[in-house]
């Protein structure tokens, strides 16, 4: 290859570089300021607030991050605080966000499957207390 070939492969790869690293850094960013708005509405007692903060730092998935699950974690902890308490409209609202939060955050394959699941079961459970049947597909 000539030099300035060379030249165009490196400053392209550079580029790439760069952009990858600004696209992870600003997902990072936004993910940790999603989740501390969460805790602090948690702090609040600012549930709706604290879900949706929740919710979105789960939709800024990047595979690994402890915020990632520790936003699940809360969500899910909400859930069962409220079905205890007997708020079950609140309860079922954590559920279904911590479960839509990962498929809205599928891409090469789909995370949080087994947050899915156990949502699913809840979801489930307490529409059946609450006597709605089970959906059945035609």
């Amino acid at each position: 290859m000539s030099e300035r070939t060379n030249n165009i492969v490196a400053n392209v790869t550079v580029i790439a570089v760069i952009s990858l690293l600004l696209i992870g850094g600003n997902t990072w960013w936004r993910q940790r300021t999603q989740f501390y708005r969460g805790e602090a509405a948690l702090a609040a007692r600012d549930y709706m607030a604290a879900i949706a903060g929740y919710e979105a730092a789960i939709h800024m998935y990047t595979p690994g991050s402890s915020l990632v699950e520790s936003s699940a974690r809360r969500l899910w902890e909400m859930g069962e605080g409220f079905e205890q308490a007997g708020d079950m409209d609140r309860a079922l609202i954590a559920y279904r966000s911590l479960r839509s939060s990962f498929y809205a955050a599928r891409w090469l394959v789909q995370p949080g499957k087994t947050w899915i699941a156990e949502c699913d079961r809840k979801i489930a459970e307490i529409l059946s207390r609450q006597g709605y049947a089970p959906a059945v597909p035609k």
